[in-house]
């Protein structure tokens, strides 16, 4: 049996009791990998990690459906406040059992970085930040967005499908750095559509800065970027690992905003290499 068809679902209760799906496999015991994605994405965008024989066999995997997004429930609110994303990622961390490793993706990374400014490190090993967000909004670099948003960033927000479907298929040709199949690019359309409009506004309807969040982490901390990702800007991984004491950064060369599927491997393998250096410290 794969390690995929051992996967469960199961569902917690996160802020104001709003229903959080996760996807969960592995060995009780061991040391937790939560993973939480970006915007108008799913859990399904670590399927490639929650696949892996080798970091299945060593590590409790947890992959979260963020609030509005995948099989969680869909609130009217919550989507702006950082106390609401923090509980959220508290009952996720609780389902657990034991200090995890956070690996947030892109928006993901904001939500890590709003439960950090509520809870701290509590209940948290260690941090890895993929091609990720730790502000938002203008003039904040650790919120430093690409080229990949030029000519789309209104219409992707659109409620008219005329307007945000080829908007959103333009976006998800330029994740990666290289050409992708058809049927996968259409996959990731249909879950961005998915998620409401009002939900795909709301998460961008703030103004946040993290500086002195950042400079508060304790615990070990992996930053990882494509060198070619426009849709993240690489500045914005050089901002947060210049922030977050002691952080480690490694640039994934001739790759985009997805390195846990464009460089699956050598992904993975960093992460069953940093987890193991948590581990046994």
């Amino acid at each position: 049996m794969s390690a995929a068809a051992q996967s469960v679902q199961h569902h917690l209760r996160g802020a104001e009791g709003v229903r959080i799906a996760v996807r969960a496999l592995g060995d009780p015991q061991s040391l937790p990998i939560v993973f939480v994605h970006g915007w108008a994405s799913s859990s399904r965008a670590w399927t490639e990690q929650l696949t892996d024989l080798d970091l299945a066999a060593r590590h409790r995997l947890i992959a979260v459906d963020l609030r509005g997004h995948g099989a969680s429930d869909v609130p009217l609110t919550g989507y702006d406040r950082a106390s609401a994303w923090a509980d959220d990622i508290a009952a996720v961390l609780a389902f657990a059992g034991a200090p995890a490793v956070l690996v947030g993706w892109s928006y993901g990374g904001l939500v890590i970085t709003d439960y950090l400014r509520e809870r701290g490190t509590a209940g948290v090993a260690g941090l890895v930040l993929v091609g990720a967000l730790t502000e938002l909004g203008r003039g904040h670099p650790g919120g430093a967005v690409g080229s990949a948003w030029d000519g789309i960033m209104r219409a992707v927000l659109s409620e008219d499908p005329d307007e945000a479907v080829p908007a959103l298929t333009t976006l998800a040709k330029r994740m990666a750095a290289t050409p992708r199949p058809g049927a996968e690019i259409q996959r990731q359309v249909g879950e961005m559509l998915a998620v409401p409009p009002n939900v795909r506004k709301a998460l961008f309807r703030r103004d946040v800065a993290s500086a002195d969040v950042l400079a508060a982490v304790d615990v070990p901390t992996l930053v990882v970027h494509g060198t070619d990702d426009t849709v993240v800007d690489p500045s914005s991984a050089r901002y947060s690992a210049g922030k977050i004491p002691g952080a480690v950064v490694r640039w994934f060369s001739s790759t985009g905003h997805m390195p846990f599927t464009e460089s699956r491997e050598e992904f993975t393998a960093a992460l069953i290499e940093f987890a193991g250096s948590i581990t046994t410290n």
